[in-house]
C-alpha cells in the first residue's frame, strides 16, 4: 500500500503550523504568569501596607518613630514602603512589591495604601459614646 503523495509546496506545511501554534501557546502561558503574578504582588503589597500602617500606629501610640517602625515590617512580607506620612494620630503607608517578569508593557509593581491609627474613617470632631 502506498500513501497519497502531496504536492511538493506543501511539503513542510505542517512544521511550519506546529510551530506557530507552539509559539501562541508560549504567548499565552507568559501572559497567564504575568497576569497571575499581578495579582499576587498586588496582594503582597496590600497586606505588606496593611500590617505596616497597624505597626507604625502601634510605634506613633508608644511615642516611637512610626515610618521608621513600618519600613522592617513591609521588607518582611516582600515589600518596600514607597511613602509613609504621619496626619496627627493616623500614618498612612504606601507599599509597592516588584512583578515576578520584567520586560512586558505596563508596570513592573504593585502599590498599595493602607490607614492605621486612631479615629481612622471617622471625621475629628465625631466624639466616640
Amino acid at each position: 500500500m502506498t500513501g497519497a503523495r502531496r504536492a511538493p509546496r506543501e511539503a513542510g506545511s505542517a512544521t511550519v503550523f506546529a510551530a506557530l501554534g507552539m509559539l501562541a501557546v508560549l504567548a499565552f502561558t507568559a501572559l497567564c504568569v504575568q497576569v497571575g503574578g499581578a495579582v499576587v504582588a498586588r496582594h503582597r503589597a496590600q497586606a505588606a501596607a496593611d500590617l505596616a500602617a497597624l505597626a507604625a500606629a502601634a510605634a506613633l501610640a508608644d511615642g516611637a518613630e512610626a515610618c521608621s517602625a513600618a519600613r522592617p515590617v513591609a521588607r518582611r512580607n516582600g515589600a518596600g514602603v514607597s511613602a509613609c506620612e504621619v496626619e496627627g494620630r493616623t500614618v498612612l503607608v504606601h507599599a509597592t512589591a516588584s512583578l515576578p517578569l520584567r520586560g512586558f508593557p505596563g508596570p513592573d509593581v504593585a502599590e498599595a495604601v493602607a490607614r492605621g491609627g486612631w479615629n481612622v474613617g471617622r471625621p475629628a470632631d465625631v466624639e466616640a459614646g
